[in-house]
């Protein structure tokens, strides 16, 4: 065989081999399917490493639960008087919580929040392209989880209490649950030498005025969990986010981006920020008359309450470099931002209309202020009483 032949039944072998490799290939990657969209085992870890695993033991668990049961006992009927709404049944679904035990509460409520984004992402046909596509999919949830982990771990040594609503039907029940996450909240007493036993008062009225809120009228945890879907299926639908990602970078860089939009914002369709903005304002009048009834409230039954109330200010305006970005880039600055507009927004209306046109908020979704009533309460003040007084005098209308 010449030298020649031999090169010629070489290179026909490997074309041969290389055929033969590239369809196993080929088939191999027409199999591969892309990732979920966040790895939750990962995300755990990362929380709890970033969180610092400090348990409670079971004794302390149920000393704990039972101290923060009966505060709720002695403070519930003065929330009451002051809302004029009866004591909800469900207020003493109550836990004493460590920070692990509130990741994992909270990271099962993210987990049925995002399932339905966990189909989003879609691989071309083509091999090349699907290996890129798959290569960007795992990136993306590698970011995605990174962001989760380090959000809830972030959040797990600063929060102080919760009610949780059971978002999206997560339980088969019409009450939410209590949380009091103890080491933190010894933490701060032992760290600002705050006077333990107000202290504790100072923040169950805060979180057993959520149970008061959501319990006293039902349509609202619907109507939350409502906007939720919503925005979770329009995010489902969006072919476009990977294009707004670019103009929100190249927004930024130009320094085209407004104090009245945030970052996460840019990357919503008209229609998802619409919503967004809709939860925005509905959680902004929950957790701020929460804050405006723990103040009322508050300021008659924890007798250091002034000296609470400085600390936490001290708080706010001592965040490091550090916190603020973390603040920023998961997005928690918007919900900071949520109790002071709700507050003030509550606040204001109370000074202007009295206490009672508080009321209004609860007559169900439509006396919601949106969210540019939030910055304009004699706005939504008018708006809500003439629907108001149409409605009382609706039928005797109909008779002139």
């Amino acid at each position: 065989m010449s030298e020649r032949s031999a090169r010629v039944i070489g290179l026909l072998v490997g074309l041969s081999l290389g055929q033969w490799v590239g369809r196993r290939a080929r088939d191999r990657v027409a199999t591969w399917e892309p990732p979920g969209l966040i790895d939750w085992g990962r995300a755990r870890e990362l929380a709890v490493r970033f969180a610092g695993e400090v348990r409670l033991s079971t004794k302390e668990r149920e000393e704990a639960t039972a101290t923060y049961r009966r505060l709720i006992e002695e403070l519930a009927p003065a929330i009451a008087s002051f809302v004029g709404a009866p004591v909800p049944p469900g207020i003493h679904r109550v836990y004493a919580f460590d920070r692990i035990d509130w990741i994992d509460a909270n990271l099962e409520g993210f987990a049925e929040i995002l399932r339905p984004l966990e189909t989003l992402v879609s691989l071309p046909q083509h091999p090349l392209a699907r290996v890129g596509a798959l290569a960007w999919a795992y990136a993306g949830r590698s970011a995605a989880t990174v962001e989760i982990g380090m959000a809830l771990g972030f959040l797990s040594r600063r929060v102080l209490g919760q009610y949780d609503i059971t978002v999206l039907g997560r339980e088969p029940v019409t009450t939410g649950k209590l949380y009091f996450v103890e080491p933190n909240v010894r933490w701060l007493i032992r760290t600002w030498r705050l006077p333990e036993a107000d202290f504790r008062r100072w923040l169950v009225l805060h979180e057993v005025t959520h149970a008061f809120e959501f319990e006293t009228y039902p349509w609202l945890r619907e109507h939350v969990n409502g906007l939720l879907r919503e925005w979770v299926e329009a995010l489902r639908l969006d072919g476009n986010l990977g294009r707004r990602f670019i103009e929100a970078v190249r927004s930024a860089t130009r320094g085209e981006v407004g104090h009245e939009v945030t970052w996460i914002e840019l990357l919503m369709s008209p229609e998802q920020r619409r919503l967004f903005r809709a939860l925005q304002a509905v959680m902004a009048v929950i957790e701020g008359y929460s804050n405006f009834v723990m103040r009322q409230v508050g300021r008659h039954l924890v007798s250091e309450y002034e000296v609470i109330e400085r600390k936490f200010e001290e708080r706010e305006r001592m965040r490091t470099p550090a916190e603020q970005l973390v603040l920023r880039l998961t997005g928690l600055d918007i919900k900071l931002e949520q109790y002071r507009r709700g507050e003030m927004f509550c606040r204001t209306i109370a000074e202007r209309y009295g206490r009672d046109a508080l009321k209004l908020l609860w007559r169900g979704p439509d006396c919601l202020p949106s969210y540019t009533e939030l910055s304009d309460p004699d706005a939504w003040f008018q708006r809500v009483r003439r629907s108001s007084d149409q409605h009382d005098a609706g039928p005797n209308e109909n008779r002139q």
